[in-house]
């Protein structure tokens, strides 16, 4: 593949990115931002029972919710959508004989996967008022840190299956694979610190409602993304048959 098809794939990479950050912008705003007001009154309730001072607000919850929430979901869907139709530049054709759509639709599942469900799974989303301010610096590195590693893992699950491949048989590789991804991701979950913190008198049922709307973001983002970046993928690479089949009469007329 040459530098003119990755640029042309990086760029509508971004732009499937940013699609379908629309996507995912309409479904925080419905699903979170409410779940998200509930954590914001159960914290002030309760920094009143314990007679906490507020303090200033430098940015308006208004301005959370709308201007920022944008902001934020936009550049993050541009961003991972660059970095995904990279992945797709490196995947295609080395994967297995897939088209465009497929592979697209691959790179996508296994982004969803390494790069947001599992971490998510070790350490999921909290709303507002979960978890102590004086650790969220660590949580963060813990985070990044189960994402950079679930990422490297599932490459390198990758090449072991191409590598057993020859011997076992793509099924029995492919098996072989996940199992040592599986045991490896088990042993990464056992020996990382817990993140979870959640105070006593939280509302358990807001908590997995906040959790399961983030999972139906990053949902949304990534099938998204695998579908349109899959469609405009196709259009650059693969040649148009009824262009072809439009070709071949005047060329037979001609001669």
């Amino acid at each position: 593949m040459n530098s003119v098809s990755v640029r042309a794939l990086l760029v509508r990479g971004m732009l499937a990115g940013l699609a379908t950050g629309v996507l995912a912008l309409i479904t925080a705003y419905l699903l979170g931002e409410p779940h998200v007001d509930s954590a914001i009154a159960f914290e002030e309730a309760n920094s009143h029972d314990h007679g906490h001072d507020d303090g200033v607000e430098l940015v308006s919850r208004t301005m959370q919710a709308t201007g920022g929430l944008a902001t934020g979901v936009l550049v993050y869907g541009v961003a991972l959508g660059g970095i995904a139709a990279l992945a797709f530049c490196v995947a295609l054709g080395r994967i297995g004989r897939f088209g465009p759509r497929a592979t697209a639709a691959l790179v996508a599942l296994g982004a969803f996967v390494a790069v947001f469900l599992v971490p998510f799974l070790k350490y999921p989303a909290n709303p507002p008022a979960v978890g102590d301010p004086d650790t969220l610096n660590q949580r963060t590195a813990l985070f990044f840190l189960m994402i950079a590693l679930s990422v490297l893992l599932a490459i390198a699950a990758v090449i072991l299956g191409r590598r057993l491949a020859p011997r076992l048989g793509n099924w029995n590789a492919t098996v072989a694979a996940c199992a040592a991804l599986v045991v490896a991701l088990g042993l990464a979950f056992a020996f990382l610190p817990s993140g979870d913190n959640v105070p006593e008198h939280f509302p358990a049922s807001l908590l997995w409602e906040f959790r399961m709307s983030s999972l139906a973001i990053e949902l949304v983002l990534w099938t998204g993304f695998g579908l349109i970046f899959g469609e405009l993928a196709e259009r650059l690479i693969v040649p148009k048959a009824a262009e072809r089949d439009e070709r071949q009469p005047e060329t037979a007329a001609v001669s």
